[in-house]
């Protein structure tokens, strides 16, 4: 017998989520608006709204399970005012992020592009004019060290990259953090960013940040699109100081195009880099896990709103 009607709000796998929600849960891929008048639970992906609006017509909400970590979409406070809890997965992207991370850096390392466009064309004479890079022996910078940065500095003993990190929120081991991000960013070869984007990190690399990396450091982003002024980052290209940059997040999203998307020492992809096969399967299987549990009266593995059970439900 149904007891709950949980709703998906985007392209969510039926197969996959149905068995982590139960029997007694209906799931609803395509809702109508009765659907979202009686769900109890919304598995929602990341360009999905969710406001005031959306609540309204949605008064027997009891979870909302974001795919991902990013709730920019999501009226977190209107939920938490209700009593509802956003969930989110902060686990299962975590690692495919990360790899995301070296498939650029070794892109831009090793000049794969050029070197592809010297063969195809019949250039082989050319190739000792093409200076190619290594990660071995490299030095990593990590602006951010939280679940992605840490796997990032795992992958990066594996490549015998020495690392650097800083986090003023979640500090690195002694080892290898760095206080100041002016010396992280003199230190490093390759810098990539993986810090929460708030008021106080909006263009945090901006011309002044990149004006002390030295001559040749690749710069990759796979955290948010807003950390990362692509002005400065275009001029620094162009004035020899970065030797490549890579992006797979923009600001906003989609990605209006920018003169950087044009430079051949850039490289870049749609925000994907964290929804592998795997990892999006992943990531069904957690927000479905988020929403069982808040069903059932158990606490969710995480929430964007973590003082969501102390509020009364206005709804």
């Amino acid at each position: 017998m149904t007891a709950h009607v949980v709703v998906a709000l985007g392209p969510v796998d039926a197969d996959t989520v149905t068995p982590v929600l139960g029997e007694r849960v209906t799931f609803v891929t395509d809702p109508t608006p009765y659907d979202l008048a009686v769900a109890q639970g919304a598995i929602v992906r990341a360009d999905r709204h969710i406001d005031e609006d959306f609540l309204r017509r949605a008064p027997q909400l009891r979870v909302i399970a974001r795919t991902g970590v990013g709730v920019d979409l999501v009226d977190v406070s209107a939920a938490s005012a209700r009593g509802i809890p956003v969930v989110v997965t902060p686990n299962s992207g975590s690692r495919a992020v990360a790899e995301g991370v070296f498939a650029m850096s070794l892109h831009l390392t090793k000049r794969l592009n050029p070197l592809t466009e010297l063969v195809r064309e019949g250039r082989w004479a050319e190739r000792s004019g093409l200076p190619v890079g290594d990660l071995d022996g490299a030095t990593l910078g990590i602006v951010g060290y939280g679940r992605i940065g840490h796997r990032v500095g795992e992958l990066a003993a594996a490549f015998g990259m020495r690392t650097l990190a800083h986090d003023p929120f979640s500090p690195p081991p002694s080892e290898i953090a760095c206080v100041d991000l002016g010396e992280l960013v003199e230190s490093s070869d390759v810098l990539t960013l993986h810090a929460p984007l708030t008021e106080k990190t909006r263009h945090l690399v901006g011309a002044d940040l990149l004006a002390r990396v030295r001559p040749g450091t690749i710069l990759i982003n796979c955290g948010r699109g807003g950390l990362l002024d692509l002005d400065a980052a275009l001029a620094a290209l162009e004035g020899g100081r970065l030797a490549g940059v890579g992006l797979d997040v923009f600001d906003p999203e989609p990605a209006l195009h920018h003169p950087l998307f044009d430079h051949p020492d850039v490289v870049l992809t749609p925000h994907l880099m964290g929804m592998t096969q795997r990892a999006t399967k992943l990531t069904f299987v957690d927000a479905a896990r988020g929403v069982a549990d808040v069903l059932a009266g158990r606490e969710p593995a995480a929430v964007a709103n973590p003082d969501w059970n102390h509020r009364k439900a206005t709804a």
